[in-house]
């Protein structure tokens, strides 16, 4: 999951004590991704939460071993709110092992949108990095839902191996003007690309200082990937990275998530490189 502080005056102590308590959503649906990352399709229970845009995360609460926040990889107007979480830890784990039935707590929305909106008209390039492809279904799905707005689109994508590919049968559909996908590790019978995902920046068609682009990914690729867009003359302002830091509250309280002058759970996840590029320059941050 524009990284400017906030300007928007602080919630109310009731609204903002209502936004920690998890809204009970039901698994209604489960698929694996890879051999350590699923995807879960979620219904309310009773309530919904507001509507998430694309780009924003939730708190995703396993009743017995607390939260973590995902980024949301579909919203209702395209399948139905779902989620993709690779098992890494305690929680993450709890997730990965929730079944159809299953309820789950969820608070959000939190934090920035893509805003793809604002690429309108314009070629769209969008990289991912493992399973920083999840944050961007949603925002690619939008995309070529509607081509009469958009110039063209690429999607470009990076994974360790071909194992670890998320959404392959999907992103075979996407009426992009190219995707491309590589790997850093082939196995036996692999026949497409291997190296950085940078390299598919050569192949990709569009017209860089007419163009937008979303990155989401291993910080060292969203790195790379950025100064190289920049450098072929896409606008810093026209990158936009999503960025992930510790995140505990997601409502500005308690700090885990600074980087730099901001606050990740409230001014990001999703920023544009000219205000990230000085962040990430300084190792300690």
């Amino acid at each position: 999951m524009s990284a400017a502080p906030s300007t928007t005056a602080p919630a109310a102590p009731a609204a903002r004590a209502e936004a920690r308590l998890p809204v009970p959503y039901r698994v209604i649906a489960r698929w694996p991704e890879t051999p350590d990352t699923v995807t879960l399709r979620l219904d309310p229970v009773a309530e919904a939460l507001p509507q998430f845009v694309p780009g924003q995360f939730a708190m995703v609460h396993c009743f017995g071993r607390g939260e973590i926040p995902l980024s949301v990889s579909a919203l209702p107007t395209t399948g139905g709110l779902a989620h993709t979480v690779r098992a890494v830890g305690a929680v993450s784990e709890g997730l990965c092992a929730a079944r159809v039935g299953d309820v789950l707590g969820l608070r959000g929305p939190y934090g920035t949108g893509w805003e793809l909106e604002r690429a309108l008209g314009q070629d769209v390039v969008v990289v991912a990095g493992g399973i920083g492809l999840a944050p961007l279904r949603p925002l690619i799905r939008d995309a070529v839902a509607e081509p009469r707005r958009r110039g063209r689109v690429n999607v470009l994508i990076g994974a360790r191996t071909p194992a670890d590919l998320l959404s392959k049968y999907e992103t075979r559909r996407w009426p992009t003007a190219y995707t491309g996908v590589t790997v850093d590790r082939p196995s036996d019978g692999w026949r497409g690309e291997v190296g950085l995902v940078t390299r598919l920046l050569d192949r990709a068609r569009f017209d860089p200082p007419s163009s937008w682009a979303f990155v989401c990914g291993p910080e060292p690729m969203i790195r790379a990937t950025a100064r190289d867009l920049v450098h072929r003359g896409v606008a810093a302002d026209h990158v936009r990275v999503s960025l992930e830091r510790t995140m505990r509250c997601a409502t500005g309280t308690c700090g885990h998530c600074q980087l730099g002058p901001v606050l990740l759970c409230r001014d990001g996840p999703v920023v544009s490189w000219s205000r990230a590029e000085p962040w990430l320059s300084v190792r300690e941050l």
